[in-house]
């Protein structure tokens, strides 16, 4: 029997960009996209489950992600995709129709289609969402027709890669590099059992990356908590189907704003995690200045970060939120490591109670939508013996592969950063373990030129080939200097 392979239903699902390009901003693809491709892949396992229905003992409830697949939803008849592909008008109000009906029968999608609103007839006419509905219609997407288990989930992490490419700035919003991500998730190593969360999650990628990363080590997957937090509405809803779509029904994640309103709580009390991953707005100005000056959870007892820039609001929420065992990593721009004024300050703080354990310093044009220069902080609540009143500083600025529109980090280059963190050894020009005493002198400034050398060494010059280069080019130049000038001479010009 045909199986639909994974470069096939990525070729498949983009042809679907192709098709709204021109009616609606590139920027808005996905929340369409996305929406159909969750009724449908809800849809062909639903029916499926009916023609063929699990018999007692086949793997019901005991971790078998397929099955369970086709038991945790309901598809009512108003949301059965054969409604849809029967209609020729009112298609768009059809298609709201039939989120409502799934979002009423399954509490778990409780406002997660309710985002994706197809009645604006002017960007969506009907032919258009007919020809949408032919294209979605012409694979089947059970799970008895997809080559391999976690298809439908890789494939939605690609076009949240090519949506990102598309809608340019916008991209940076709701996606980061995976590459990067997988960075971090390697750096701080989630395991079985832990609980991780991610305050601000955008479309999911690091959640779904420390899962993948427990996998590969041997962890089981199901046994770990995942939580997170997104202000975005229409990026949370994206969220939350691209960790049901990955088959991660044990989630967590809140609507709302993290600083101004913190949402990730037990009693009143900031939830505790062993591995908290983010990347935050760079310098996000109106990050809640207000609203930190009467918080009540002590998110921000090293200082209040300025008003324009908020980075330090996100990384003092995620110390506080960590376990004793806890540890950190996040994304943020290099301005952090050396801004004056109330940013020292905070530096100064978190430095004094050791927290943080390394500087990455990232490439240059990694982040989609900005070029500001950034780097990767990995905090930790508990330094082995040898890690502490240190700082790893790495300089990993120069590995990575040239792009036309961004750059990329190569398998090489992770793995290079990787080995270079575990080994805690310094590499000349590259990484070097720093004392705090030395970071104290430097009034708490983590600028990596202050700690690794990174003027670029002066290449050898072999000076005898040089001026025998020189005067095979001068007498280049002679010869053809004469044979200019009799070409004027014949020419009636005398040089």
């Amino acid at each position: 029997m045909f199986k639909i392979t994974l470069p096939q239903l990525e070729s498949h699902l983009w042809e679907c960009a192709n098709i709204l390009r021109g009616s609606i901003d590139s920027a808005d693809y996905k929340n369409y996209i996305f929406g159909l491709l969750f009724l449908k892949r809800l849809h062909d396992v639903f029916s499926e489950a009916e023609q063929h229905p699990p018999e007692r003992g086949d793997g019901v409830g005991d971790g078998d992600k397929h099955t369970r697949d086709a038991h945790l939803f309901v598809v009512p008849e108003n949301s059965r995709w054969h409604r849809l592909q029967a209609l020729t008008e009112g298609i768009g109000a059809a298609i709201n129709e039939a989120f409502a009906a799934l979002e009423a029968e399954n509490p778990v999608l409780r406002g997660v289609l309710a985002t994706i609103d197809f009645s604006d007839t002017e960007r969506l006419p009907d032919k258009l969402l007919q020809q949408l509905i032919r294209h979605f219609s012409a694979i089947d997407l059970g799970n008895g027709n997809l080559s391999e288990p976690d298809i439908l989930g890789r494939a939605y992490e690609y076009l949240l890669k090519q949506f990102a490419a598309d809608a340019g700035k916008k991209g940076g919003e709701f996606y980061t590099p995976s590459k990067v991500v997988e960075l971090i998730v390697r750096l701080i190593k989630p395991e079985e059992g832990m609980r991780v969360c991610d305050p601000t999650a955008g479309s999911g990628g690091m959640l779904i990356q420390a899962v993948d990363y427990i996998k590969a080590t041997g962890g089981n997957p199901q046994r770990i908590t995942l939580h997170g937090q997104e202000r975005n509405l229409k990026t949370w809803a994206i969220c939350k189907m691209n960790l049901l779509l990955h088959g991660l029904w044990d989630h967590r994640i809140e609507k709302g704003d993290t600083i101004r309103e913190p949402k990730l709580l037990e009693d009143g009390e900031l939830i505790l995690y062993d591995r908290v991953i983010a990347n935050p707005p760079f310098s996000l100005s109106n990050w809640g200045l207000e609203e930190a000056r009467t918080d009540t959870l002590a998110r921000f007892r090293f200082g209040l970060p300025p008003k324009d820039k908020g980075d330090f609001a996100f990384v003092q929420h995620m110390v506080a939120t960590l376990a004793p065992n806890g540890k950190a990593g996040v994304v943020v721009p290099n301005g952090v490591l050396f801004r004056s004024g109330a940013e020292a300050a905070i530096r100064r703080g978190l430095l004094e109670e050791d927290l943080i354990e390394a500087v990455i310093g990232l490439p240059p044009n990694l982040f989609y939508g900005t070029g500001i220069p950034a780097c990767i902080l990995i905090l930790n609540r508990n330094k082995e013996a040898a890690k502490k009143r240190k700082v790893f500083f790495l300089n990993g600025a120069s590995g990575y592969q040239e792009g036309k529109n961004q750059n990329f980090l190569r398998d090489s280059d992770v793995q290079d950063i990787v080995s270079a963190y575990e080994k805690w050894e310094a590499v000349d020009q590259y990484c070097r373990v720093v004392e705090h005493s030395e970071i104290q002198a430097n009034d708490y400034n983590l600028n990596m030129a202050r700690y690794i050398d990174l003027s670029e060494q002066e290449a050898q010059i072999d000076v005898g080939a040089a001026l025998a280069k020189l005067r095979a080019l001068e007498a280049e130049r002679g010869e053809v200097e004469g044979k200019m000038l009799r070409f004027l001479k014949e020419l009636g010009y005398d040089a």
